[in-house]
């Protein structure tokens, strides 16, 4: 494999460039701007296959009508805690992140708010909506269902998606503890960053047609779940809490990312809000986490490692230095972000494991 070459973007041209492509695909302005204010946000932290290398993808979605462009959204409580926010199919970031205000609102008032986003796109990274959570001064948990990819624990053939899962708190310092994992070993947009950067993987995270571990992300058919049976079981519960729980398509009934992109995606997702002053002192809360992520950073370190990082810490630091240097984009995005194509044609009727 070879190794494409990477361009130094600093945050606004990338913002822009992002931004002015999904409009010219017929996204709304401010549908636009937050898209790309959540795809240079994953960008920055390093997390590159939730970043700018899903424009094209994005683009040609919009452009074909998978995307509502004018939803008729709604914030339904159906409970003192509890609410469903309606998402009519629409850019997947824009309508999470839309949701969050009135979630936090209600956390806010209530002290506890647990509200599903039902029917919308592909959402991104988690990470950004914690965080939004965690600035608020809310604990949070975020969780979404996505593809079938993930080889069940047994299984010869995918059933569940990736599954992301991810927990956000405040601290007493302005960095806040954020972490977001999908339940396989490795998140599928990490397979397309690396296919993308003409990188092998670890052998550990996939498995080719014929169920067995693969190096080449060309050749990945199936993601393999975390811990086995642990991972396994996790996955499941994303898909109950953010599918399931909604009367959404769940499981191998979730729709692929590629099969049409002329229709909606139906994709669920689920906020869990709390606020620390329910249940003890907030400052103090916010000083124990302040602490926590101290006390991991100064623990012995075993043999081969030079430090112990608290979970979420190296995306943190990406983020921080990148915001402030620039940030690194394969040349063939950048090249696509400059020109005017709008999209190439490529994904409608890919596999799920396309690029």
């Amino acid at each position: 494999m070879t190794t494409e070459k990477l361009i130094k973007v600093m945050p606004d041209e990338l913002h822009a460039l992002i931004q002015n492509k999904l409009q010219a695909a017929g996204l709304p302005e401010v549908q636009a701007v937050e898209t790309a204010n959540h795809l240079v946000y994953a960008d920055l932290c390093g997390v590159h296959s939730h970043g700018a290398v899903r424009v094209e993808y994005y683009s040609e979605r919009i452009n074909k009508g998978g995307i509502t462009l004018e939803p008729e959204v709604q914030f339904e409580r159906t409970g003192d805690c509890s609410a469903v926010f309606h998402g009519d199919n629409a850019q997947g970031q824009y309508i999470a992140n839309l949701a969050l205000e009135p979630a936090i609102e209600m956390a806010k008032e209530k002290g506890v708010a647990v509200v599903g986003v039902s029917k919308c796109g592909h959402t991104g990274t988690l990470s950004y909506y914690l965080r939004k959570i965690a600035e608020a001064g809310f604990v949070g948990m975020a969780m979404t269902q996505s593809d079938p990819m993930a080889v069940p624990f047994g299984g010869a053939e995918p059933y569940y998606g990736t599954n992301p899962i991810g927990f956000g708190a405040p601290s007493s310092s302005e960095t806040p503890l954020i972490f977001d994992m999908a339940t396989t070993v490795q998140a599928w947009g990490k397979i397309l960053d690396a296919r993308s950067k003409g990188k092998e993987i670890p052998a550990d995270w996939a498995v080719d047609e014929d169920g067995l571990p693969t190096t080449d992300p060309n050749k990945v058919r199936g993601l393999m779940p975390i811990a086995g049976p642990k991972g396994y079981g996790l996955m499941m519960m994303v898909d109950v809490f953010s599918g399931v729980l909604m009367n959404l398509p769940f499981g191998k009934h979730v729709s692929s990312m590629y099969h049409d992109l002329h229709a909606g995606r139906n994709l669920g997702q689920l906020y869990i809000i709390l606020d620390p002053a329910r249940f003890g002192n907030a400052d103090m809360f916010k000083e124990h986490i302040t602490q926590t992520m101290e006390e991991l950073n100064a623990t012995k370190p075993a043999k081969g490692y030079s430090s112990v990082r608290y979970p979420g810490q190296g995306s943190n630091q990406r983020y921080e230095k990148n915001r402030k240097e620039g940030v690194e984009i394969p040349e063939s995005i950048i090249n696509y972000l400059k020109s005017d194509v709008i999209h190439n044609d490529a994904y409608e009727g890919l596999s799920a494991f396309a690029n």
